[in-house]
């Protein structure tokens, strides 16, 4: 290596290393000083799993605060539900039954919300199912199914409603991830991989969009890792310190979410404070020292159909 190739990269080094320094101080910044929530109103948010749960809360949240909530669910009774509770409080609800799982009927639905309602600039990824025992107990009908809805149906989603969004450089995308998908957690393996895809496919499509030739800054992506959140999946928590991990709510779940959104932060936890928690124990921990962690808090959940 000649002395100018060697002065070029180390330059190079220099200025990476500031730059590396900068996005940390900034990121510190964000988190003392969060930037001020943006305004929704008059946004096209389409949120699928609608029915009951995070989802319906979201779509109410939403909705109040002006936003166009498209309901997508494949429980038609309860999507219903949830759109006639939106429209009493006068707010603009739109239902739509899909099987998310099926790619075509995902494409069909893509364009007939634009059709109808318009381009959707928020989507919500949050449709899901958990089955809970032992990996050894788990038929392939079940896995097979929950790695339909909880990955492949997030992937034609993403395909179905982004392509707007890249025209206009305008629109953010939301995807349920887990706690589940940081850590393995006992009786929900192959869960775990599902949500663990989650956040692999977020993080990569934050990289193939940043990575783009054109500015696609106005995109935005925001992963979220709920604990246990009382939605009806997890029907046997086990928590040794209820005080500090807590079941959260469905509409204080949505809160955060909302919140998360609105601030466009890339990732966050239900509740909140897990999020650093599981930073240290779980991505700078040898994983033994992990392990021991974990056998102190001793939480997780118990199998069941």
């Amino acid at each position: 290596m000649d002395v100018q190739t060697f002065l070029s990269l180390l330059l190079e080094f220099i200025w990476t290393f500031i730059k590396v320094v900068y996005e940390i101080i900034r990121a510190m910044v964000r988190v003392v000083i969060p930037q001020e929530p943006k305004s929704v109103k008059g946004d096209i948010v389409l949120i699928t799993g609608t029915g009951h749960g995070m989802g319906r809360e979201m779509a109410l949240r939403f909705a109040r605060l002006g936003a166009k909530v498209v309901c997508v669910d494949i429980n038609q009774p309860n999507n219903e539900e949830t759109v006639s509770m939106i429209k009493q409080e006068k707010g603009n609800a739109f239902r739509y039954e899909c099987d998310v799982t099926n790619r075509a009927a995902v494409m069909q639905l893509a364009e007939k919300v634009s059709r109808e309602v318009g381009d959707v600039t928020i989507l919500v990824n949050n449709a899901g199912i958990m089955p809970c025992k032992p990996i050894l107990e788990q038929t392939e009908k079940e896995i097979r199914l929950m790695n339909d809805l909880n990955i492949n149906a997030y992937i034609w989603m993403i395909q179905a409603f982004l392509t707007p969004m890249i025209q206009r450089n305008y629109g953010h995308i939301v995807s349920m991830s887990s706690m589940a998908g940081l850590q393995g957690i006992r009786n929900l393996v192959p869960y775990c991989g599902s949500k663990y895809a989650v956040k692999g496919i977020m993080d990569a499509l934050a990289v193939e969009l940043r990575d783009d030739k054109r500015d696609l800054s106005g995109i935005k992506l925001t992963t979220v890792f709920p604990y246990i959140v009382n939605t009806g999946l997890c029907q046997k928590p086990r928590i040794r310190f209820e005080s500090l991990m807590k079941v959260v709510e469905p509409g204080d779940a949505a809160d955060i979410i909302i919140n998360a959104v609105r601030r466009e932060y890339n990732e966050v936890t239900i509740p909140q404070d897990l999020h650093y928690v599981n930073r240290f124990v779980y991505r700078l921990l040898p994983f033994q020292a992990a392990c021991v962690c974990a056998d102190f808090f001793d939480a997780g959940v118990d199998p069941h159909d």
